[in-house]
């Protein structure tokens, strides 16, 4: 496997496994030939003795990863063919178990966007190198899907309510706030790539490596911000976080900006969202991911996932027509079907 020049390149490079996603038009996001590449690559490297520790890279200034090419999911769906989408599926979420489970460091490089399936291939690492453009979000509800790639596993692990917050919301997170809240491990210096990758070729550990190339931690902006999300996103359901927010009056620029945003987001999508924190808690990452199939497998034959796909990345009118339009009209039961099992449940690696 190891080798390529296309969507991924995968080398071995002295003591490290490189793996390079190769798709800066796309944002490097990921598709079949690069999951299965990294997968492959990965099964290779984990019983390759001279393969000390891996490392994974975005091609281009802008992006790390901006997540999985949701259109051609979208155009699966509606050709009807929801087990070809499904497959993708499957095979992205064992995808982030091996990585979740990797038996030597995995040390993602994260500078510039990193949403969606960038964050099933980095934050589940061992190491998660914050450049100075570090962008994280998972803003999956503005298009009628859901938090995947093991979010139901790490959002509830964040301090306070700031899973439910950037579940329901699809808030950014830049560098500082990432370090503060643990999304990343170590801030590095711009332009240090080449230096770390010396280090990691030669076969120095990777805290030592590490140690030569981080940068100066900034103060973390979210830290103002945690009082009012606590406040508000503690709340079991998205209707009582919207009317918490609606308390805070129009004077409050949080809550006025927020409701705002949450507004504009499928009502079903977030119920989802805030129902897999909720029961994501209780869960083991493997576990976490056999839930998000279940509700993949449900999601995608949801009218609000093919209609955020249209408004925000097909026609860009950004004016999606909600089925429900509202979060009043959002039926329990239909949030809690996503949930049930399958007749067969996604089958994991060491499950």
């Amino acid at each position: 496997m190891t080798g390529g020049h296309g969507d991924l390149v995968a080398e071995k490079r002295g003591a490290l496994g490189l793996l390079t996603l190769n798709r800066p038009h796309a944002l490097n996001a990921l598709n079949d030939a690069m999951v299965d590449g990294l997968r492959a690559a990965l099964d290779e490297w984990r019983d390759d003795e001279t393969v000390r520790h891996v490392m994974i890279r975005g091609t281009g200034p802008k992006a790390f990863c901006a997540g999985g090419d949701i259109r051609l999911m979208h155009d699966l769906g509606r050709a009807g063919k929801h087990d070809v989408a499904l497959d993708f599926w499957a095979r992205e979420y064992r995808l982030n178990s091996v990585i979740r489970h990797y038996p030597k460091p995995y040390i993602a490089l994260i500078d510039g966007i990193v949403m969606g399936g960038g964050v099933g291939v980095s934050l589940h690492g061992s190491h998660r190198l914050a450049g100075p453009n570090y962008l994280f979000a998972m803003p999956e509800v503005g298009i009628g899907f859901f938090p995947d790639v093991g979010a139901s596993y790490a959002l509830p692990r964040l301090p306070g309510a700031v899973g439910a917050w950037l579940a329901v919301t699809g808030a950014r997170i830049r560098r500082a706030d990432a370090m503060h809240l643990g999304l990343a491990t170590h801030a590095v210096r711009p332009d240090s790539a080449d230096e770390l990758l010396m280090h990691l070729m030669a076969g120095v550990p990777v805290e030592a490596a590490l140690a030569r190339v981080v940068d100066r931690d900034a103060d973390a902006p979210i830290l103002g911000k945690l009082e009012a999300i606590n406040r508000h996103f503690s709340h079991g359901t998205v209707g009582e976080i919207l009317a918490s927010l609606e308390a805070a009056g129009p004077d409050d620029a949080f809550a006025t900006e927020t409701l705002a945003g949450m507004r504009a987001k499928s009502p079903m999508s977030m119920a989802i969202a805030i129902e897999q924190v909720k029961r994501g808690r209780s869960l083991d990452f493997n576990a976490a991911m056999v839930m998000e199939y279940r509700i993949v497998s449900r999601l995608v034959h949801d009218p609000d996932f093919y209609e955020g796909v249209r408004a925000l990345i097909i026609d860009k009118d950004n004016h999606p027509r909600w089925n429900p339009a509202r979060i009043e009209e959002v039926d329990p039961a239909k949030v809690a079907a996503h949930f049930e099992p399958l007749a067969r449940d996604l089958d994991l690696p060491g499950a």
